[in-house]
C-alpha cells in the first residue's frame, strides 16, 4: 500500500536507511504544516526515527520555536533559502535529531514577500553540514505542499545514502 501524500516506497526507503544506520529526523515546517513529519509517521517503524516535529507556519515562530535570527528573518523573509536553513539546523538541535529538515515556501494563492507561487526551499542540516534546495513547483496548494514534501523526502534519503556510505 502507497502513501497517498507521497510514494510510500521512498518514505518507507527513508525509514529503512534511517533505521539501518541509526540516524534520527526532525522537522520545522512552514507551508508543508506538519505534513512532512505525518507522513513519515505513517510508516511502520517511524518510531525509531522521528524525533519530533516544528509547525511554524506564523513567521513569529520561525524565530521563537524554529531558531530563525529575528534579524536575518526580517532582513531576507519567511520564505528564503536562510530561514530554510536556519530551521533544519533549529529542527535538529531542539529536537535532538541527527538529521533536520526545514521546510518554507509559497503555496498560493497569492505570492508573499516577493517570492512567486511554488518557490519552495528544502533546507537539510546533518553531522556534514546544512544545504539547501530551492523549488519552483507547480500546481495548487496541495499539489504544491505535497510536492514539496515528496522532494524533501528524496533529498533528505539521498543524504543519508550519501553521508552513510550506502
Amino acid at each position: 500500500m502507497t502513501d497517498p501524500l507521497v510514494d510510500g516506497t521512498r518514505v518507507g526507503e527513508l525509514v529503512s536507511v534511517l533505521t539501518e544506520h541509526g540516524k534520527t529526523v526532525a522537522t520545522a515546517e512552514s507551508l508543508t504544516a506538519g505534513m512532512l513529519a505525518a507522513t513519515i509517521a505513517g510508516v511502520a517503524g517511524a518510531s525509531a526515527v522521528l524525533r519530533g516535529g516544528l509547525v511554524v507556519y506564523a513567521t513569529d515562530l520561525k524565530s521563537t520555536l524554529g531558531g530563525v535570527d529575528r534579524a536575518r528573518l526580517a532582513e531576507d523573509g519567511p520564505v528564503a533559502a536562510s530561514t530554510a536553513r536556519a530551521l533544519a539546523e533549529g529542527a535538529r538541535e531542539r529536537c535532538g535529531a541527527d538529521w533536520g529538515v526545514g521546510l518554507t515556501g509559497v503555496a498560493g494563492p497569492d505570492a508573499q514577500g516577493g517570492q512567486q507561487v511554488g518557490t519552495v526551499f528544502v533546507g537539510l542540516a546533518g553531522a556534514s553540514g546544512t544545504s539547501v534546495k530551492e523549488l519552483r513547483l507547480d500546481g495548487d496548494r496541495w499539489t504544491i505542499r505535497k510536492s514539496a514534501v515528496s522532494v524533501a523526502v528524496s533529498e533528505l534519503l539521498g543524504r543519508v545514502k550519501e553521508t552513510s556510505g550506502g
